[in-house]
């Protein structure tokens, strides 16, 4: 399979190698009839066998079909260049819940991750004092050192910051019960027989949960979750630009909005609110790149009998006579049975491309064109010879610094600057000054890159899916990785000499390379309308669809995007309760 991969010395076909051989597929012929097929070898979570594992787990004989030559969705570990290995969309772990880290033993299946420590790096652009180095703002998990690192630019921030972070970590932990659950059943609660009721008042407990462990902290959660980040957290804590621009990219990232509109409050909780390795909010670089958390769970998967196959890919789902689904069609026309099928798809794909439209109501297939998948992301892998070295931070003889290891934030010096890119985007055009954050997962990870070399990620926003009205070109591909570069450029004098090789991918790149709609990283913006119970619709937030036996599994549904198994794991229970009634 070829990619269109470019490169400071031209453009060039070259191939794309996937690094995750061990789980490509199973050993066993794909059969004609299963229980469950699931398809999509993983979503934006990257968790291709972990919903397959449970429902095999449940006694469910089951498939997973990926389009793809590799597994994992968006988590994905790729050659893209001789020797260098990228975690080419997905990137970085938190999100995964415990309980399926734990459950599926990810660890006995060859998870490794590298812990980073600290996590956050933003350098200035600004002339140092009397030949000083330019200042920068460094973050981890020694709240003393992070009082000092924000004391170099306001006392009181410093001061503050150890109540804020608190703050935070009570208010999203607080969103752990809702993660692990379907939302509320209201169908269920408000029509039907008393029993059946009271059965359906079951699924309020995880709201009662959460509301206990917020308690009085119930109008600051709410408030949150629907005002900007700008309001309620930047402004009422903190006065210094660099950290509140920094911790800004957490309430934007992924998502076309800025720090001054609602409902960017809730994107940073979403971002906070994981876990690894017991630590709260801790972020990681799996060994191998993002490829290793779908490797061992295919691993898992498989151990528990599930079928895990490669290059299958699905061009419709089969619904019989009395309007329920009961198996799939690939594009070489074998026909595969099965009582139930999952589908990891986003919800436009799943319902515009892969269901029969007579099988769906117009009024459906109305609401499902109205999803907002808006992305604002470019992702740009780069494979260099020699390490970045910054002018707020020099390191010498090419030797690694601790903030090398982190979430490096680049044009975050203030939040007006990250106002100023995404009006470029809503306007219809990249960023001229677009934010970006850069890691370089190999500083930790040698098993990533040539002896002296690096893998770089550039993770960028804001870029609009069309520009100005059409479609991208590779003018513009090159013309804005030109322009990030230029940028990095500023921070890391040398960078631009160093690069040997870069893979860059647009919004319509990511849609159709990975299947994500739109280039949306989550299935699906975000937005306070498309979350909980309107997640993806209001009316199917509970994971089953119009079509009997057709259920989705992926980060379109609740709880969202994010490596974190969650949508996997509800659907799971969704489909083995349906199958029990029934």
């Amino acid at each position: 399979m070829a990619a269109a991969v470019w490169t400071d010395r031209g453009r060039r076909a070259v191939t794309v190698v996937g690094t995750v051989t061990r789980s490509r597929s199973s050993h066993a012929a794909l059969k004609s009839q299963y229980d469950a097929l699931v398809i999509g070898g993983g979503e934006m979570c990257g968790l291709l066998g972990e919903k397959a594992a449970y429902l095999q787990k449940g006694g469910l004989k089951t498939a997973v079909l990926e389009r793809r030559h590799v597994l994992g969705g968006a988590a994905v570990s790729e050659e893209i260049f001789p020797g260098f290995h990228f975690s080419r969309c997905s990137y970085l772990l938190s999100l995964l819940r415990p309980h399926i880290y734990a459950d599926l033993e990810l660890k006995k299946h060859g998870l490794k991750v590298y812990m980073r420590d600290p996590h956050a790096f933003t350098p200035m652009l600004e002339e140092g004092v009397k030949g000083a180095p330019p200042r920068s703002l460094t973050l981890g998990s020694d709240l003393a050192m992070n009082q000092r690192e924000i004391g170099k630019f306001s006392q009181k921030d410093a001061k503050a910051f150890p109540d804020f972070v608190a703050h935070l970590e009570k208010l999203a932990g607080a969103i752990h019960p809702l993660l692990d659950a379907p939302p509320v059943d209201i169908p269920g609660i408000t029509a039907g027989s008393l029993r059946k009721r009271l059965g359906a008042a079951k699924t309020l407990m995880p709201i009662v949960k959460c509301g206990l462990k917020l308690g009085r902290n119930i109008p600051e959660f709410y408030e949150i979750i629907t005002a900007p980040i700008m309001k309620v957290i930047l402004n009422r804590w903190f006065e210094s630009e660099p950290l509140r621009a920094t911790l800004a990219t957490d309430a934007v990232i992924g998502a076309m909005t800025s720090p001054s509109n609602p409902g960017s409050g809730y994107v940073l909780l979403h971002h906070v609110m994981g876990e690894l390795e017991k630590e709260k909010g801790a972020w990681g670089y799996v060994e191998g790149g993002m490829g290793g958390v779908s490797q061992a769970i295919a691993s898992a998967a498989q151990s528990y009998g599930v079928d895990i196959f490669t290059e299958k890919d699905v061009l419709q789902v089969l619904v019989g006579s009395n309007g329920a689904a009961k198996g799939v069609v690939l594009k070489d026309g074998t026909e595969i049975h099965s009582k139930v099928v999952l589908s990891n798809a986003t919800p436009y794909v799943t319902f515009k491309n892969l269901t029969p439209q007579a099988a769906l109501a117009p009024e459906f297939i109305k609401a499902v064109d109205q999803i907002d998948y808006t992305s604002p992301v470019t992702k740009i892998n780069v494979a260099v010879d020699k390490l970045p070295n910054f002018l707020a931070s020099p390191t010498p003889d090419d030797k690694p610094g601790p903030h090398h290891q982190c979430s490096i934030h680049l044009n975050c010096e203030n939040v007006e600057v990250l106002e100023t890119a995404y009006k470029d985007a809503m306007n219809g055009r990249p960023s001229v000054r677009p934010m970006l954050e850069m890691t370089i997962p190999s500083v930790l990870d040698p098993t990533l890159a040539p002896p002296g070399c690096h893998v770089v990620s550039l993770f960028t926003q804001f870029t609009p899916y069309h520009i100005e009205g059409r479609a991208w070109t590779d003018q513009d591909r090159e013309a804005f990785a030109d322009t990030a570069f230029d940028w990095v450029e500023q921070y890391a004098p040398g960078f631009k000499k160093s690069v040997v090789g870069r893979d860059i991918l647009a919004p319509p790149d990511l849609e159709r390379i990975f299947g994500l709609t739109g280039g949306n990283i989550f299935h699906g913006s975000m937005s306070l309308d498309q979350l909980y119970l309107a997640r993806p619709l209001p009316f199917l937030s509970d994971y089953r669809s119009p079509v009997k036996g057709l259920y989705l599994c992926g980060s379109g549904c609740h709880p969202g995007g994010g490596v974190m198994g969650s949508p996997g794991w509800n659907a799971a229970l969704t489909v083995m309760a349906d199958l029990k009634r029934h």
